[in-house]
């Protein structure tokens, strides 16, 4: 289908203002970020060339980075991602086979958690995580005879990271989750049908073979959601612990680093050179996943 003159200038005239502020925040950034990662900038002095140096000092003598945050960052993000991600689909399929009603307030109970985490964490989660004796978790423990003294949950080093963990994972049904529902409820029924008529008897066989299949630019979207979110998680360590760096560095990912270098230290050259890496990852990820859910053709 060929696009008139008048067409691509409308399409233009409504692409405009995405492609302005996508420049604008998000591709200027990237860039400024990439350039000021080659320079030693303190945000007061001009920028000063030093080449691969911040690189080189990350990986050779940055011990934080290569013994806590880096490890944190790649276990967070395998742990969370793709339990996250196999969360929102089984959840996205379990309301699409109950009624309207139902399944629009139960959406909404659900998605929730995603908007209100820094509100809800500061109510339930600190609450629930409380090192003295009035946690609901500690309280529950003491009755039980599980413990014989409340825990530091989240100041131990031990179980801080295990608890940022779960709060990710509760507050992780965003536009993913949201994106897999609407791809099922799409699904058109007569292809159901079809596939009852080829042989497809058992539950596991439609998703794998029909769900699934139909669905993939809603799965891809949700992938890749999960990646950014995963990389991008920082603050629930340092919410949770109300310190950063965290105890022993036991909930530090490498946003925590970027906000440590960039914001307390101000060493802006080095942070930007943290967040290329993290760019990175990011960008990797995302190829991989892209990959698993493109068709061959």
């Amino acid at each position: 289908m060929k696009i008139s003159k008048s067409e691509h200038r409308w399409i233009i005239t409504f692409l405009s203002p995405y492609i302005a502020l996508f420049t604008i925040f998000i591709v200027v950034p990237t860039i400024l970020a990439i350039l000021l990662s080659f320079t030693n900038f303190n945000t007061i002095q001009f920028p000063k060339f030093v080449g691969l140096k911040n690189y080189i000092s990350l990986f050779t003598t940055d011990s934080v980075f290569m013994q806590y945050v880096l490890p944190n960052t790649i276990k967070f993000a395998i742990l969370v991602g793709p339990t996250g991600y196999f969360l929102a689909f089984i959840l996205a399929w379990m309301l699409a086979q109950i009624p309207r009603i139902p399944r629009t307030i139960l959406a909404l109970i659900i998605y929730s958690p995603s908007m209100t985490v820094g509100v809800a964490m500061q109510v339930i989660w600190l609450t629930i995580f409380s090192g003295d004796k009035s946690g609901y978790l500690n309280s529950l423990l003491l009755r039980l005879g599980l413990i014989d003294q409340p825990v530091q949950w989240l100041q131990s080093p031990k179980f801080l990271f295990p608890a940022m963990v779960v709060v990710t994972l509760w507050s992780s049904m965003g536009v993913g989750f949201l994106a897999m529902l609407a791809g099922v409820l799409n699904t058109d029924p007569e292809i159901y049908e079809a596939g009852y008529i080829d042989g497809i008897s058992k539950r596991w066989q439609e998703i794998f073979y029909i769900t699934i299949p139909l669905m993939k630019p809603q799965m891809l979207f949700g992938a890749v959601m999960a990646v950014v979110s995963t990389f991008q998680a920082g603050y629930i360590g340092v919410m949770l612990s109300g310190s950063n760096p965290t105890p022993q560095y036991a909930g530090q990912l490498i946003v925590n680093h970027i906000e440590d270098f960039g914001f307390m230290r101000y060493e802006m050259g080095y942070a930007a050179a943290i967040s290329v890496v993290l760019l990175i990852m990011i960008w990797i990820s995302s190829k991989f996943v892209w990959a698993l859910f493109l068709d061959r053709d």
